[in-house]
């Protein structure tokens, strides 16, 4: 069967899910303030940045984007608005292909684009993954890993995003399980297929990887290798950081993240670190700028 690319495909016959329902533990505590879909990545929640992502490669709308919700779903169901259907799991998160299975009559024979919130891709362009699809066979997209990677697919690990045709979905409980085993399903098929992603991707679910994300975001800003938010006020030394809409800087910053509305105090220097509000810091590792 010749492959017919996504922008061929009627519309009926794919979509895409965005998965924000996650708690995010090891994001804590910053996600005890908003859901790890909603911490800010550039100055932009990651919610936002995954609905910008599918919406490029051309799904858009409630008809075609679902956003699923649970931990702070309200925040989440705020934050979406009427960009995109939204699935509230009310007790607790159905992690990814539960997430699917309550979706499946929404979903309604389509392949579907399932996009990882938590996923911070540069550039942000995914086409690759989309272009040429059969809608027969499972893609990831995946970036080089080692030998030992216990999570390795065809050498790669999994980059936040997957294709899935409506044959892998359409039997999914709407109960707590991972895709990982229909892609493992898939691979033992032959019907697995890894599109190679080479630029950077990190799944920001640790302070680390959260923090080194930011500090590429930052890498793009036009303020000295600063990202800072045009009504923000800056009268301290910022070197690699990222501040955020209506927050104030009297101190320095060296490698660091200040949220919306945060401030930072004569006298104060953040190394490393993310601050929310006026007092709550979290330390992280140095990352790498590479």
């Amino acid at each position: 069967m010749p492959k017919v690319p996504v922008s061929e495909v009627p519309a009926a016959e794919v979509c895409a899910v965005v998965l924000a329902a996650g708690v995010g533990l090891r994001l804590r505590p910053l996600t005890r303030q908003c859901p790890k879909a909603l911490c800010p990545v550039g100055n932009v929640p990651l919610l936002d940045l995954a609905l910008s992502r599918v919406d490029a490669v051309g799904f858009t709308g409630p008809a075609r984007v679902a956003v699923n919700a649970s931990y702070l779903a309200e925040q989440v169901v705020a934050q979406v608005g009427d960009r995109a259907h939204i699935s509230v799991e009310p007790h607790r998160p159905l992690d990814t292909a539960g997430a699917l299975g309550k979706l499946r009559s929404w979903i309604d024979g389509r392949g579907v684009l399932v996009a990882n919130c938590d996923a911070y891709l540069s550039p942000d362009d995914v086409h690759s993954l989309v272009d040429g699809w059969d809608g027969e066979v499972v893609r990831l997209l995946g970036v080089p890993t080692t030998p030992d990677d216990v999570n390795r697919f065809s050498g790669h690990r999994f980059a936040g995003l997957s294709l899935l045709p409506w044959n892998r979905v359409k039997d999914l409980p709407a109960e707590p399980a991972s895709l990982v085993r229909v892609w493992r399903a898939a691979e033992a098929d032959g019907m697995l297929e890894i599109v190679r992603y080479s630029g950077t991707y990190l799944d920001t679910g640790t302070p680390h990887d959260y923090l080194a994300a930011n500090l590429h975001a930052a890498k793009r800003g036009t303020s000295g290798g600063n990202l800072i938010a045009l009504d923000a006020t800056v009268t301290g030394r910022c070197e690699h950081s990222v501040v955020g809409a209506g927050a104030r800087v009297e101190g320095n910053l060296t490698r660091s993240v200040v949220w919306p509305g945060g401030r930072v105090a004569a006298g104060e220097h953040l190394v490393d670190a993310i601050r929310v509000g006026q007092d709550l810091t979290v330390r992280a590792t140095p990352p790498s700028l590479a």
